[in-house]
């Protein structure tokens, strides 16, 4: 597997996908070999990246890369690659689109079966420029071209491939894990946060997600709750320190910095909503980890979140922060109604998404 940035890591939803299918297909007996970026991790530079050789029987082989924006993917996923292009391997399973512009050197040195998992599409980023925009739908063009199998995340980017390019794929979405929920006691002494007195946003803190329109919302609204935005900036220290700015004078919003762990597992435990007001997403891993925990979960309107969440949150008009702020009051004022989505969230979406089905329909893809 390649196009992650290491694994074990939570530096996105990515590296969760490539643990879980790894590992999971690892135990099941199968050779499972990951090709891990070097360079520093990139929401906690301060945390260095473990040099292991072997996680839960899968293999790790690091790449070499050049640890810059626009260039860790393109180059680690062009020199792992090439690793993979003289490996033994029967399958090669590329995520995301950038990393699939290297395709053509397996498909045509090679009698390697190709697989590609589109993550989502990664070309509508803000935070990418004009190269890498062009770069990375050239990786998606020649996942279209040249891929044995193509996996999709969500029905609207299944709709996506066919409309522009007549291309079928398989939409198989992400699994969630049934969590242990834990009480306030790292969350409490650092931020002094207690159980329902907060509103959650946990993800990568980039442009798309929408933090800057939660944080209007917030501000615009009547309530003793406290909004916790808990993750950092990737290759988007400008736009993280924009966010810092517009809540400064607002003393009950709160940035955690990157969070893993007992912290991690804490926030999701203990809040009282979790929002995700993203423009684009791919399939939000956040999400159906928030609904795990029995969240009630608010999010926009995009096709990726409604699907999730169906009938057991609530939704507002994307990029409309006079509606999520109306929701968002709304929510804070009922009680009930919280209560009401908390008591059916986490039994319908452990029951929707399964980490045993989307191994056992991947590797059908890669058997057939």
């Amino acid at each position: 597997m390649i196009g992650h940035k290491r694994i074990p890591s939570r530096e996105g939803g990515v590296e969760i996908v490539v643990e879980e299918l790894s590992t999971r297909m690892a135990k099941l007996g199968y050779d499972v070999t990951v090709y891990n970026r070097s360079g520093k991790h990139v929401l906690d530079k301060s945390q260095k990246t473990k040099k292991i050789k072997e996680y839960k029987n899968v293999k790790i082989k690091k790449v070499l890369t050049i640890d810059k924006k626009g260039l860790a993917a393109m180059t680690s996923s062009f020199f792992g690659t090439f690793k993979i292009l003289f490996s033994k391997a029967d399958v090669v399973h590329y995520h995301a689109e950038g990393p699939c512009a290297m395709i053509p050197i397996i498909k045509f040195l090679s009698r390697k079966r190709i697989i590609v998992t589109i993550h989502g599409l990664d070309w509508q980023r803000a935070k990418w420029g004009g190269f890498a925009t062009k770069y990375i739908k050239f990786g998606e063009k020649m996942a279209v071209k040249y891929a044995d199998e193509i996996i999709v995340l969500s029905e609207n980017v299944k709709k996506y491939f066919k409309d522009n390019y007549g291309r079928n794929t398989h939409f198989i979405p992400n699994g969630v894990n049934k969590p242990t929920i834990l009480k306030s006691k790292i969350i409490k002494d650092k931020y002094n946060l207690s159980k329902d007195d907060y509103i959650l946003f946990l993800g990568r803190i980039v442009p798309e997600k929408g933090v800057h329109y939660l944080i209007d919302a917030f501000n615009s609204i009547k309530t003793n709750k406290k909004l916790v935005i808990a993750g950092s900036a990737s290759d988007t220290d400008n736009y993280y320190q924009e966010l810092k700015n517009k809540s400064k004078e607002n003393k009950n919003i709160i940035f955690t910095g990157f969070v893993q762990g007992k912290e991690l597992e804490e926030l999701y435990s203990n809040a009282y909503i979790y929002c995700l007001p993203s423009d684009l997403e791919g399939m939000p891993l956040s999400l159906l980890e928030a609904m795990s925990y029995g969240n009630c979960c608010l999010t926009s309107d995009i096709d990726e979140c409604s699907e999730v969440l169906e009938d057991k949150g609530v939704i507002f008009k994307k990029s409309n922060i006079k509606d999520l702020s109306s929701k968002l009051q709304k929510l804070c004022d009922d009680e009930k109604l919280v209560k009401k989505y908390k008591n059916e969230s986490q039994k319908f979406i452990l029951n929707k998404y399964n980490w045993d089905y989307v191994v056992e329909e991947t590797l059908k893809l890669y058997e057939k």
